[in-house]
Formats: C-alpha cells, sequence, structure tokens
C-alpha cells in the first residue's frame, strides 16, 4: 500500500495513531512509528514548511540519529554552514558559553538548516512508508472522546469542510498555544519570564555573506557558522548569520511591545546598528515595523502529560523559552522516546495510561533540568534589559567558562546532545547506505 498523502478530505475514517501538527516533533514521531509498522496520520494546518523565524539549528544529538535512520547523507547535501562555538559580548568582554568542537561523536556542531529543509526531508522519508498518512491544510478543531477517553480528532479541511479521525492515540504535537492541549482542558503552569521578542531579518553587507566553492558540492557544509550574541546599554540581541542576511531576535521587556512601536522603525535600526556595529547600508533594509514579528513568550509546564487516548509532546508539554534554542531538540527528543516506548503496545493494541505515563516519567527530568538553566538565563536576560549586565561584572557562571576552558565543552555538551539523549529504536534503524526499501 502507498502512502497517502492528502491536501484536505472530509470523510469520517480511522487510524491507529494520530498526530496533530506537523512541525519537527511530530513529523519525526510519524515517521518512527511508520517504521515501526503502526499506521499513523499526521495533520498539519500549513500548506506547506515554509515557515519564518523558527528554530533553525539541528543539534548534534538530531544529527546522530537522523545517521542511525539513513537520512545522514541526504542531509549532508543540504547548503549549510556549522556552528562549533556560540559566543556572547557583554560590553567589551567576550565569553565562549559553549564549544561543541570536543563533545563525543561524529558531528561536533549545529548545521545551521531552515527548519523547512529539514522538515521535508523528514516527510519525504515518510512518504516511502505505507502506513503513514500526510493532510496538509487540514486543521484539528476538536477531540472525539468517549467517556473520559479521547477517540480521535475533529478537523477542517482547506475547503472549510468537517471531518473526524478516529484513532487509537492522538498525540498533541501543535506547539505552544496547543489547540488539542485546549480542547482537552489541560492548563500549563506558567512562570515569569522578562522579555519579549522581537524577530527580524536585515541584509548582511556583501563581505560577509558565506560563499560556496566552485567545484564542491558540499562546501556549504564546512563553512563556519557564526552566532552572535550583544549585551550592553540595556540591550539585549542574537543574531545568526544566514548568509545574505542576519536573522536576528531584539530582547524587549515584556508586555513592551505596544510601547516601544511607538518609536519610528529608526529608532529600532539605530540601536541595532550601534549594538552590532551595522551601518545604514545594513539597518536601513528593515523598511517599516510590519517587518518587526513579535514572539510573546511563554514558559511553562503541565503537571500530567496525557489522559486516556492522548499525550502531549514537545511545548505542547513544556513550552520552553527561546534562550539557548534547545526548544526543538528537546521535542525532537520528546518524539523519540515516545516512538520506542509505544510501539509494542501499540501494535498490541493495548497501550494505556501507564504508558503514557512511562514516557513522561523518561521526558520530565531532562525537560526540568532544562527549564531551570533557562531560568538562570532569565535572570541574566533581566540584568541586561535593566542595564545592569557589565562585562567587569560578569555572573558567576560567565567567570567559570572564562577561566575554566572545559566547562566550555560541557556546556556545548548539555546545549548540543541534551540531557538524556534517547537512543534510536532499533525498528527505526537503516544501515549506513542501504536503502530503507
Amino acid at each position: 500500500m502507498r502512502t497517502r498523502t492528502r491536501r484536505g478530505g472530509n470523510t469520517a475514517d480511522r487510524t491507529t495513531c494520530c498526530v496533530v501538527g506537523g512541525g519537527p516533533a511530530g513529523m519525526m514521531l510519524g515517521l518512527l512509528l511508520a517504521r515501526a509498522g503502526i499506521e499513523v496520520t499526521v495533520l498539519e494546518k500549513h500548506g506547506d514548511f515554509l515557515r519564518d523565524f523558527r528554530g533553525d539549528t539541528v543539534h548534534p544529538s538530531t544529527l546522530n540519529l537522523l545517521d542511525d535512520l539513513g537520512l545522514g547523507t541526504r542531509f549532508a547535501e543540504l547548503p549549510f554552514p556549522k556552528l562549533q562555538e556560540m559566543r556572547a559580548q557583554i560590553g567589551d568582554t567576550t565569553v565562549v558559553m559553549a564549544d561543541m568542537r570536543r563533545i563525543p561523536g561524529r558531528h561536533k556542531y549545529f548545521a545551521m538548516v531552515p527548519q523547512w529543509d529539514f522538515l521535508n526531508l523528514i516527510a519525504d522519508a515518510a512518504a516511502a512508508e505505507p502506513s503513514f498518512t500526510l493532510r496538509m491544510r487540514t486543521r484539528a478543531t476538536g477531540l472525539r472522546t468517549d467517556g473520559v477517553r479521547v477517540t480521535g480528532v475533529r478537523y477542517v479541511d482547506e475547503h472549510g469542510a468537517p471531518g473526524e479521525l478516529a484513532a487509537d492515540l492522538t498525540f498533541a504535537c501543535d506547539g505552544r498555544d496547543s489547540p488539542v492541549r485546549e480542547a482537552a482542558g489541560m492548563r500549563q503552569r506558567y512562570f515569569d519570564v522578562p522579555m519579549d521578542v522581537w524577530q527580524v531579518r536585515v541584509d548582511a553587507p556583501p563581505s560577509s555573506q558565506l560563499r560556496s566553492s566552485r567545484g564542491d558540492p558540499h562546501a556549504d557544509a564546512v563553512k563556519e557558522g557564526r552566532v552572535f550574541a550583544r549585551f550592553g546599554g540595556g540591550q539585549a540581541a542574537v543574531t545568526m548569520d544566514r548568509g545574505s542576511y542576519f536573522q536576528t531576535s531584539y530582547l524587549i521587556g515584556k508586555g513592551q511591545d505596544a510601547a516601544m512601536r511607538r518609536h519610528d522603525v529608526q529608532w529600532l535600526r539605530d540601536r541595532l546598528g550601534a549594538l552590532f556595529g551595522w551601518d545604514a547600508a545594513v539597518t536601513d533594509t528593515i523598511g517599516s515595523w510590519d517587518e518587526v514579528k513579535l514572539l510573546e513568550v511563554t514558559f511553562g509546564r503541565l503537571r500530567r502529560w496525557h489522559r486516556l487516548g492522548l499525550l502531549c509532546l514537545g511545548d505542547a508539554a513544556h513550552t520552553m523559552s527561546p534562550v539557548g534554542g534547545v526548544g526543538v531538540n528537546l521535542a525532537l527528543q520528546d518524539a523519540v522516546a515516545a516512538a520506542r516506548l509505544l510501539a509494542g503496545p501499540l501494535r498490541r493494541g493495548t497501550v494505556g495510561s501507564d504508558d503514557l505515563a512511562r514516557v513522561q516519567r523518561r521526558r520530565e527530568w531532562p525537560m526540568a533540568v532544562i527549564q531551570k538553566s533557562q531560568r538562570s538565563e532569565h535572570a541574566m536576560i533581566r540584568s541586561a534589559l535593566a542595564g545592569t549586565l557589565h562585562g567587569d561584572r560578569l555572573p558567576m557562571p560567565m567567570k567559570l567558562l572564562r577561566r575554566i576552558p572545559a566547562l566550555r565543552t560541557v556546556t556545548g555538551y548539555l546545549g548540543g546532545v541534551g540531557v538524556r539523549p534517547e537512543p534510536t529504536p532499533d525498528f527505526a534503524r537503516v544501515s549506513p547506505g542501504a536503502p530503507r526499501r
């Protein structure tokens, strides 16, 4: 049976697993379950994966996973720079925050790849599995229930036609604002955060654009990626060099978006120019406030990730702060653990609350460790925005990173591989170079 990739649909039907959300966690979960021979349908509300300002770094642990899945060679054919080191500049003082060059494993870097390229790769691989279905432009609108048990989802297709999909198990992989989580009556506990984030692109000057070397089809893959964090004068921002442009996150005080947009956009251009040393040729490419997108930062977790027939994963279970860029990697690890632990019960038709709780127990500790680290980073951001973070009075963690280089490898491992990295399920592995079919 060929994979059924549907773009819409209005008939009631059935699957073993329904995954709501075609982001990194949802697509990876769909691929892994399909390789276990389990019928799985992924619902994605958009018509493609092209979205700006998404997590665009593929971590070493994910690169290892792609190798195990037989996708490493195809991924390496994508043009991407490698990020081996993360630096922050506080005033005139530079701190190496993480160094991946000495972490264990084959991949000692972040691959800086647009998320849509990663998702298209996973979708293509999943399409080779007979039990996989991807329905684009299909938005989940509610849950089917039988008493306390979730029995699938209700949805609307691209034409506005309603439909229902019955499922033995539904996965909410639909992000921080998860409609599925909301429909299930599950409420996160939220933590205070000091900031929201403006996201904007500026053109890079020609001298800093990454160029391919002629005659080498993989030249871009060996280019050095660059991420700059700047703190000073009551400002904080991080920019990623994407070759032809800088993808920039400018931090503002929580809830200050409307008040700060009362300035002329030149105010923002001047502040970015001063912070990063960009001239008007760069900053003037911000044409208006319409090009500055707001990310309202939320940060929280569910006490219980599941109910009968439903499991939340990734940001739907634990909404991560954008600091450190670890949210996508954590969500992917959730997906790997869920596929490995639930494939057997799903094949036997015995999956129950104990099985879902086992996934939460496996992933809750890594999530809590990372959220604790992010709360510490929030304290530094709060100081930066208040203008009290200075290069000559660094927080103790930064002082230690400057004094003890080995600690930079530790932070590189924690950021790149993660806390409790998940082993690839045996049923999903492919020998290097061997075709899947």
